[in-house]
């Protein structure tokens, strides 16, 4: 019957424990992605033609990489490299992270390069150093004015975290998948990740959209 919901009773403690694995794999990932996204645009903005021709390969090469190919390499294929197996929600976090960073990186290294330059020059004729002014004076503008597309990429983080099915997290996706299979009741259980998928993401880019009109003047220079 369409109104039994029983299969659904016994089964929510599981999709819970899905549901707390994607915002997991989805939060780890965004924290390295947000990492390396600020070392990599910074030393490419202002450490010099060397390191932004090595790390404008390491962007480019990634961006050019789906994904889904990049965590199944990062499971089968990067623990015969470095000796080591990795659990399939370590692999999941490296592989989406590493992919994030290299959006994160284009979208910080557009946001220090949009603030004057003469605001470096004067810092560093005030005796700071590169390093001092980008940490104090540049990045804290570039933040602001980033926050629209940083945006996009938190919400595209959790969305990829769905891809990581592919090499068995246990996230929403898979374990939908799995509950999809026992109860033949798929298109309520997709729609219902789906739905999920949606209350998660829609406060997160109305929430940033709010906080960038109200400190949107604080970025101006």
């Amino acid at each position: 019957m369409l109104t039994d919901f029983s299969w659904l009773v016994d089964r929510w403690p599981f999709l819970l424990r899905a549901l707390w694995t994607t915002l997991y794999v989805s939060t780890l990932s965004l924290l390295l992605g947000f990492v390396i996204g600020i070392l990599v645009g910074s030393l490419r903005s202002y450490g010099g033609r060397v390191l932004d021709l090595v790390l404008g390969f390491y962007v480019d090469s990634v961006r050019a990489i789906p994904p889904l190919a990049l965590l199944v390499w990062t499971f089968f294929a990067f623990p015969i490299l470095i000796g080591h197996s990795l659990g399939s929600i370590t692999a999941g976090v490296l592989a989406l992270g590493v992919h994030l960073g290299a959006y994160m990186a284009e979208t910080i290294r557009a946001g220090l390069t949009s603030v004057r330059p003469g605001q470096m020059r004067a810092a560093l004729a005030l005796g700071m150093t590169k390093f001092a002014a980008v940490r104090t004076i540049i990045l804290p503008q570039a933040l602001i004015r980033m926050l629209p597309p940083l945006g996009s990429l938190f919400v595209i983080a959790v969305k990829d975290s769905a891809i990581a099915s592919a090499i068995a997290v246990p996230e929403l996706m898979r374990q939908s998948q799995v509950v999809a299979g026992q109860t033949y009741r798929g298109p309520i259980i997709f729609t219902t990740a789906m739905v999920v998928y949606f209350l998660i993401n829609y406060p997160i880019a109305r929430g940033i959209d709010r906080l960038y009109r109200r400190v949107a003047h604080l970025g101006a220079s």
